[in-house]
Formats: C-alpha cells, structure tokens, sequence
C-alpha cells in the first residue's frame, strides 16, 4: 500500500484545538486532563462512536495494543505516551494489523512506506492535540480519512439537525447532515430552445436532492450533473443503427476548401415566448426514487452540497429532441445553471404554469461527471454562465470530431466500433420510453435524425460545419469557471487528444486550471485507495462554492499524473508538458529506430494492407488477438501487414510527454489509402492491469447509513512484452488539413505529418521504443479489407518525441 494525500492542508495549533472543539472533539473534560497520557486516552475512546456507553468504550480501547503484549489500558495506567506508542494504536485505528502490516517496536518504518504523516516527537499535551488533529486526516487502509471512517459508524449523528450550516475541519465539509430526510423534488426548467419544433420552449425534467435544512433557511451551493443517461437508454434501437464498418475507405474528390468555407456561424433562431406563469410558489409537487447518481455527488450530499441532475432535450419527461452535442444541448444544460442561479424560470409540472425558484441555493453552482455528462460541463462552462464557478470535467469531449473522426477518417471510440453521432442521438432519446408523447415528436426527431446523419458525413471523414458547430474549444475565451480535468492516459473511447487540447487552450485564460491524468480507461477514479480524490474535491468545492479559505488553489497540485511502471503512485508536475524540455527525432531505419544523429537510411520499406478472408473475419470479431499480432515484433502473423521500428534499449529511464508525431514519405497503389501508427514500450515487465481490481466490496462510506462505493485499485499484472503507448490515424488525403481533400495519385510519394494521441509515459530503463506503422485500425477505423499496398520512403521519414 502507498497512499497520496493531496489535500491535507497544514495548520497552526491554534487553529488545530480550535477545529477539534468545532467537530465536538475536544471539550472541557479532554482539555482539563492532567496528563497527555490520559488526554490521549480520552481520544481514542471517541473514535468508537457505534459504542455508546463508558464501558462499551471501554471494552473497545481494551482491544488495541499499545506495545508488544501490553494492551492500551494498561500501558496508559503506568506509563507515559510517546510518539512510539502514539502511533502503535494510530495504526491500528487506521485499520492496520500489528505484525501483518506494521511492528510494534518500530511503525514510523511503515508509516514511511505507506506515505502516511507522522509527528517525530510527542511528550507535550500539545504534541498529543497537534499529532491527533493530523491523525484525523490520515487515510486509513480502507481508502478514506479516519474521520470519515469514524463518520461512517456515526460520529456526526449527535450534529444531525443541531448544526445551523456546514461544518469544516482542515478546509473541507463534514458528513454533518442527516441523509435519511434529504429533500427530493422534480421540477421543469424552461429553455430557451423549441427543438421539437412545437411553438413551445423545451421543458427539462430536473431532479433536485438538498439538506432538510434548506426548509429552514439554510441556502447551499448546487453540485449539478447535465446527465442524457439519466433517464434511460434506447440500447436495442442504438444498435439497430450501429454503421457498417466492413466497407471499403472511398477517393474524395480533391478541393481547396478553406476553413472559413466550413466554419459554423451561429444563426439566431427564433424562439417561442416564454410561458406566462400563472402563480408563483416555492413548493414542488413531485417527488423521485432512486436517481442515476455518481459517488461524488452521494459523499457531498451528507456534507451539505445539493446534488441537481437533469438529462436535458429529448429525455424522459422532458420536451424536445436530442441533437448530439450541438449548442442545443448545452442550452439546455446552462438553462439549469440560470435556474439556480435566479435568471430562469422552472415549473412544477408541464401544464399549469405554477413557478418555483431554486430558493434553497446560494447561486454557487459547480458541474461533476464523466465521459458525456463531463462534455455537457465542459460546453456549458465555454459559455460563461454567471453562477458556475467551477466544472470537473472527467473523461469529457472538448470537440466531437475528437470522438468520432481522427485525422480526415471515421474512427471510431474503442469499444464501439460503427457509432456515430446519429447513433449517440438516438439511444439517449429516451423520450421514446413514454409512446403517448413519443408519438407528439416521432416525425420531428426522425427529421432531426435525418439531419445528424447527413452532417456527421461517414463517407468522408472530414471535418465539416457539423463537426465545427460541436467544437467547444472554439469559445474557451469565454470560459470564467476554474476547471479540474480528469482523464485517463489509457482511454481510448475519450481519447486524451480532447483534454490535451483543452488543457492548452486554458493557458492564456485567468482562470485556474487543475489537471488529473491517471492509467485508467474509461473510468471514475473517486474510489481509488491511493488518491485522496474526494478529499481533494472537497476541499475545491469547499473553496469555490462556500468561500472558504482553505488554499486549495495552491495545496492542489496543477497537473498530477499516475506512474505507469509501479502502483499507487501519484507525481505533481507544473505542466503536461515540463517547462524545460526535449524534443528529439528518430530516423527510421529498417526494423530500427535510430538517433537523428546517425543520419536518415536509403531504401523504401512496404507493406500490404489486405488479409485473407479467413483472418479477416477472425481479427474483426478478436480484436485482443488482432492487438496481440500487431505487436509482436518477431514471427507475427501480420508481419507482412506492417511495419515495425525499434530502438536500442534506452540506458535510463525517460518520460514521453505531450504528441508523439510521425513524419513520412508515403505512397500507395491506389488513389486513396490511410496510415495508422502505434507507439509501443518494448520490454518484460509486470505492468498495471488494464482495470482496477475491487478491493473491497461497497468498502467506501459516503457517510453515516448512506452510499457506498467499491473500493479499487490499480495492481501489478502478469509479465507482459509490450505495452501500447499511443496511437494515430491520418487519411492520406488530408494531408494539409480535416477539411481540405489532397489528390493521390497511385505509385506516387507524399509527405505527410501525423501527431498521435497525447501522452505521458515513464519509460524504464532497458526498454525499447517501437513505432509500428500499418492501415487498418480493426477497432477504429473502415475495414475495407481491399488490396492496398504502402510504401515509405526511409530517408524522409522519422518520429519526434518529447522528452521531460
């Protein structure tokens, strides 16, 4: 185990006590102990809240040993505490085995190896407060601090309903609201979108959990997740429309097409008038189950955050048509933003104009999720929404052509090789769960389908108004919220091209930036054991949405990254890519990757795309077998379907950051052809699992009697030979730009430039850098399966890393 906490921030012992009276903690009788053995003492029978009587206490401080074979009790009964024996039993309340896990004689050494804080020296009741204090904020072997352990068996009970707001303890809020009488009310936010084209502005169906206390006058920031999941999902007609990937990649006709030619220029579109509202009430008068939560939101919610989820147009209960990620959409999710910011209107139901306010919130609004529901935070927060101070972005799209093209080609995200827009539109329609009001829109959304599906262009490929009308990275200059981004190096359905490029946009912004890069794929981290990460959103929203004081801005680390060669370990760095850095080219030399110092090879080296129609079938349907042959560099089935460079075991270990980008003379026997390219560690190592193994079952609290959520974590696998690091995709007639058609004539040579995904790769020492250029992306791209033949030219190729 090996922890890394991030959001601990230091305080003055002042500040320490007076914390500790403010968690009830400390009171007059620990703070009038005669001794700092018996105020020790006193602590830790307060870290058994589930008993409930001086003798149940009793019974559990008993259970704990203070030295070899001295229980607690008798040790403190005639003799005096030190930071030894202090943090014997800190261990053992932070669910480590004597023995097992640590020694007795010696625990500072363990605490060294878990990266756990520890005060050198206890003599003084001081030192006892100071090192208890921190004790609190150390994470336990269960993944979370010990006061939230000790939360989760009920320490904050006594507070439920006796606290006037919420409480914090080093920067960030406490578990101090009862979850059994949260509030949950339905109502309908009125947009100002008519998408189903009815003479009527779209009603969105949102679902809104507080504190009880807010009935009281408390108001409380909203944690607000704009989720098209939410209300279901239209799987069996999604894959119905799922594209053909078995077909042939097309010539397109060459043109000079400029960007301007294709740019999106928003049309102000009419819009019907607002409802008139026919009274006024702060009351709703629906109420919910079960919502489609996320953990995050869950752990807030006890800790005095509302949490707001609304799936917008064309979802269950609500009005319009989904349009895939158009302006549309994120109207819809900054509709809700002005609601509870106090600049719309919502209803209580759909049909009699009854109004009601988010009266309950302090019009501090931050944005959480991943994957679509992070894209809808992203889009909403480029347009400079009033109220919405932070978004964390997780796994989110910064443009869709990002998701589903790369390069001048149809690429799909991994996993779902033949979706595209259209396809996405129509399993998050869920408005057609509901026949009855399915029927009112079923032509409209038919036309609206029709429409993705003309402008998404899969015969093309290319970058195009549709494309552009869905890239938020062109509005980032009006973007004010402070932003955390969370991505995975290895998600390869949100490639990390579309965080990359927000992370740089963001750079001339005065705006803060955070940036998370772990080794997951397509994941939620909040319930890894060795990253702090709900401590360290806590303390954010803690900071952007209650205004206090904590230094998140500075305790958080701008980027952190998680080490790909061993577990459980986080690094800080100041940029993706180092400040002071290298750049350095490899020339491509047969089977080799050498210095550019040894100069460019002569020769071509060639490659054929086709397979047999046996091995055609069976890599389309083992895309792991398909993976598997790729990479291995000696004997490999498709040995003659690609081409593979390495270099000489690298003599120290070295850091790839930013774009890998691949430089060739290529030609081709046809008058169309694309290139794809994988950057691979060569070297036998025990490498992260793909996926993070469940550690323990539901074994994270998100408070008292409340959510939970597994714990996971990344572990060492089976000795692998390679590892793919990125990869890349370009069609050779986009050599210039997405938008612009190149000629290609068969048999002749092209330059071309292609950046792979970005990355950032520790690299150790004796491994090989491999750089394998093929076609055919069996999990991605067309499969056209056509005689197609490449030729590169060695001398006027190479590869350019950066190297922190």
């Amino acid at each position: 185990m090996h922890f890394n906490q991030f959001a601990h921030t230091n305080a003055s012992l002042e500040t320490k006590i007076a914390e500790l009276k403010r968690i009830h903690y400390l009171d007059h009788s620990l703070l009038t102990t005669e001794t700092p053995t018996k105020l020790w003492l006193g602590l830790v029978k307060k870290t058994f809240p589930q008993a409930h009587s001086v003798a149940a206490k009793n019974q559990k401080t008993a259970m704990l040993l203070a030295d070899n074979l001295v229980a607690l009790p008798a040790y403190a009964a005639k003799k005096n505490v030190n930071e030894r024996v202090f943090y014997n039993v800190g261990l053992q309340l932070l669910g480590f085995e004597p023995d097992e896990d640590f020694s007795l004689s010696n625990p500072f050494e363990t605490m060294k190896k878990y990266n756990l804080t520890y005060q050198k020296k206890i003599i003084s009741r001081e030192d006892v407060l100071s090192a208890w204090y921190d004790l609190l904020c150390t994470y336990t072997a269960s993944g979370q601090t010990l006061l939230d352990k000790l939360a989760s068996l009920g320490y904050f009970k006594p507070l439920w309903g006796n606290v006037s707001g919420p409480v914090f303890f080093n920067g960030k809020a406490q578990p101090v609201f009862d979850t059994h009488k949260l509030i949950r009310e339905v109502v309908y936010v009125e947009a100002a979108v008519d998408t189903d084209h009815d003479g009527k502005r779209d009603l969105l169906k949102t679902e809104i959990i507080r504190p009880a206390e807010t009935d009281t006058g408390l108001k409380v920031p909203a944690i607000f997740t704009a989720s098209p999941y939410n209300q279901g999902t239209n799987d069996t007609d999604g894959k119905k429309m799922m594209h053909n990937m078995n077909t042939p990649l097309k010539h397109k006709e060459p043109n000079n097409t400029h960007y301007a030619e294709i740019e999106y220029q928003a049309q102000e579109a009419a819009v019907p008038a607002p409802r008139e509202i026919t009274a006024k009430t702060e009351t709703a008068e629906e109420t919910f189950g079960r919502e489609f939560s996320y953990t995050l939101n869950d752990y807030l919610l006890a800790r005095g955050f509302a949490a707001v989820y609304s799936a917008g147009i064309g979802t269950l209960d609500s009005d319009g048509v989904r349009t895939c990620g158009s302006p549309a959409e994120t109207a819809a999710a900054v509709a809700v933003i002005e609601w509870l910011n106090g600049q719309r209107t919502a209803f209580t139901n759909k049909i009699d104009g009854s109004a009601i306010a988010a009266w309950w919130c302090n019009k501090n609004i931050a944005m959480t999720g991943k994957s679509y529901l992070g894209t809808l935070a992203t889009a909403a927060a480029t347009t400079g929404v009033e109220g919405l101070k932070t978004i964390i972005s997780e796994a989110a799209i910064s443009s869709w052509y990002d998701y589903y093209r790369d390069g001048g080609l149809v690429v799909a995200p991994g996993g779902f090789p033949g979706e595209d827009a259209d396809v996405l539109a129509m399993e998050c329609f869920s408005r057609k769960k509901h026949p009855a009001d399915y029927l009112k829109v079923k032509e409209a959304f038919a036309q609206q389908l029709n429409k993705i599906t003309a402008g998404q262009a899969r015969e093309s490929g290319n970058y195009n108004t549709f494309w552009d009308e869905r890239n938020y990275l062109k509005n980032v200059a009006k973007i004010k919220a402070d932003i955390i981004m969370v991505h995975g190096l290895n998600d390869w359905n949100v490639k990390p091209r579309n965080v990359f490029n927000l992370w740089q946009s963001l750079k001339q912004l005065p705006v803060t930036r955070k940036l998370i890069l772990h080794q997951g794929q397509h994941i939620y981290i909040n319930n890894m054991r060795s990253l702090d990460f709900n401590d360290m959103m806590n303390l954010w929203l803690s900071y952007k949405l209650y205004d206090i004081d904590n230094q998140a801005n500075t305790v958080l680390p701008d980027v952190l990254v998680q080490d790909n060669t061993q577990p459980e370990t986080w690094n800080s760095f100041t940029d993706w890519i180092a400040p002071t850095h290298d750049v350095e080219e490899l020339y491509l030399r047969p089977h080799e990757l050498v210095s550019s110092k040894l100069g460019p090879a002569e020769g071509a080296a060639n490659f054929q795309d086709q397979l047999t129609t046996d091995d055609f079938e069976y890599y389309q349907n083992h895309l792991n077998a398909w993976t598997e042959a790729l990479l291995t560099p000696d004997h490999s089935p498709l040995k003659h379907n690609r081409l593979l460079f390495r270099t000489a075991a690298v003599p120290a270990d070295r850091i790839i950051q930013g774009e890998p980008e691949v430089t060739l003379s290529v030609a081709t026997n046809k008058d169309h052809g694309m290139l794809s390219f994988m950057l691979v560690d060569y070297g036998s190592t025990r490498r992260l699992a793909p996926t993070p193994a469940v550690l323990e079952r539901k074994g994270l609290a998100c408070g008292f009697e409340w959510r939970e959520d597994d714990l996971v974590e990344f572990s060492l696998a089976q000795e692998t030979p390679w590892k793919m690091i990125s990869k890349g995709h370009i069609n050779l007639q986009n050599r210039h730009s997405n938008w612009q058609n190149d000629e290609l004539q068969p048999n002749y040579f092209y330059n071309i430039s292609a950046k792979m995904q970005p990355t950032f790769y520790h690299l150790p020492q004796g491994h090989h850098i491999g750089l394998i250029i093929y076609a055919t992306d069996m999990g991605m791209t067309v499969r056209g399966n056509e005689d197609l033949a490449y030729s590169i030219n060695l001398g006027a190729s190479r590869l350019k890393l950066i190297f922190a």
